[in-house]
């Protein structure tokens, strides 16, 4: 998997949009304006998810390929590699789930206004 296919992918995701909000170095994934994910081209073949607090320990102790993500909330964000044995579908139901945590936490008014976003399931 690489950068453009995990692009695809998460704009794939309704309601999802792409920004560089921390400049050029740094490539945002937002539902309805929260960021799900973040593509950091300075370290390249790692991106940063966002993710449920216990899910987020028990996928570091799992993988090797996942560790707390380097400049983030460490209890929410996890940063995963791109080189190791994690497989596409893997890494595309990780995208899913972190993009389900923040759709979660939207308030009913947003939810009401895109009801197509409720409809991703992990």
């Amino acid at each position: 998997m690489n950068v453009e296919y995990i692009r695809k992918y998460c704009l794939s995701l309704p309601t999802t949009s792409e920004d560089m909000g921390f400049g050029e170095e740094y490539l945002l994934f937002r539902v309805c304006g929260k960021i799900f994910a973040c593509y950091g081209f300075v370290r390249e073949n790692y991106f940063v998810l966002k993710v449920n607090p216990d899910y987020a320990l028990d996928l570091r102790d799992k993988y090797i390929e996942i560790s707390p993500a380097w400049h983030w909330n460490k209890k929410y964000w996890n940063e995963v590699s791109l080189y190791g044995t994690l497989n596409d579908d893997f890494i595309k139901s990780l995208i899913r789930h972190c993009y389900a945590e923040v759709v979660k936490k939207l308030p009913k008014s947003t939810k009401g206004q895109h009801t197509e976003i409720c409809e991703i399931h992990e």
